[in-house]
This record gives structure tokens, sequence and C-alpha cells, in this order.
């Protein structure tokens, strides 16, 4: 659970940093939006943890601050690959928490209800920025990013 409320650090951060450059006030909008459900997601999580016991990444605020930069450098490339971006990050995000759910011993139903919420709201966030146009990113990116959060996710872990 520490690695979900990281990851939903980074969301936030990520959402917020993208509507910081947008030009597009809608867009701005939505992107606030979504990291306002981030926030949300963060709170269970934040919840959970406390209920079994557990403490958050000490690496929150490093994991913030980078996730901040990356989603303003996203957006700095244009909306159309910012929203490109969220596609992929969701993508992943949805995949990692598929993957939780599956580890989740079955009777931790208080776990596994924070985790599928959240999957949900992921692949809707990643449906809706496509919808709205988003890019595809070229090859390295997609890589480059789960290698990222694969990073993330030991240290998180650990830390």
């Amino acid at each position: 659970m520490r690695i979900n409320h990281a990851g939903e650090v980074c969301a936030q951060a990520l959402y917020l940093g993208q509507a910081a450059v947008t030009r597009d006030p809608r867009l701005q909008r939505h992107l606030v939006e979504a990291a306002e459900e981030e926030a949300d997601h963060l709170a269970w999580c934040a919840r959970r943890l406390q209920e079994l016991g557990e403490r958050p990444s000490l690496l929150n605020p490093v994991w913030y601050a980078g996730s901040f930069a990356i989603g303003a450098a996203a957006g700095l490339m244009g909306d159309r690959v910012s929203l490109g971006f969220i596609v992929e990050t969701e993508r992943q995000v949805e995949s990692h928490l598929g993957d939780h759910l599956q580890r989740l011993p079955a009777p931790d139903r208080r776990s596994r209800a924070v985790v599928h919420a959240m999957q949900a709201d992921e692949a809707r966030h990643g449906a809706d920025a496509r919808a709205a146009g988003a890019a595809n990113l070229p090859s390295p990116v997609p890589p480059l990013m789960a290698a990222a959060a694969a990073v993330m996710k030991v240290l998180a872990y650990r830390l």
C-alpha cells in the first residue's frame, strides 16, 4: 500500500504540473479535477496505511517535486503530448494496480476495495485523455516511464 500511496503522490503532482503550463482553460480544469481525484486516492491509501500500522514513503517530497517537474515538462511539449503522457501513465498505473489486486490476499477486502476503486478511476482518466486528442508517445518514452516507475516502486517500498 506504501507504493500505491507514493504513486498517488506522483499522480497528483503530474496532473498539477501539467495544469500549471497548459494554455487551454478547459484542459486545465480537467487536469485540476483529475488531481483532486488523485488526492482522494491519496487519502484512501493514507487511511489504509494507518489501519495496517504502516507509514508512507519517506521520499514522498522527492516523488512530488520530481513528478511535478515531469508533468510540467510534458505539458510544455503541447496539450496533445501532455494528454498522451496521461494515457501512458494511467495505462501503466492500471496495470500495476491489476497486478497488486492479484497479489493481495482475498481476505484483505479493505485494501482490495481501495485498489479496485483507484483502478477504475485511472482507467477513466486514461480514456478521457485519449478522447480529448492524446498523441501517441514515441517508442522510447513508455519504456523509460516504466523503468522510472520500477525504481520508484523499489525505493518507496523500502523507504
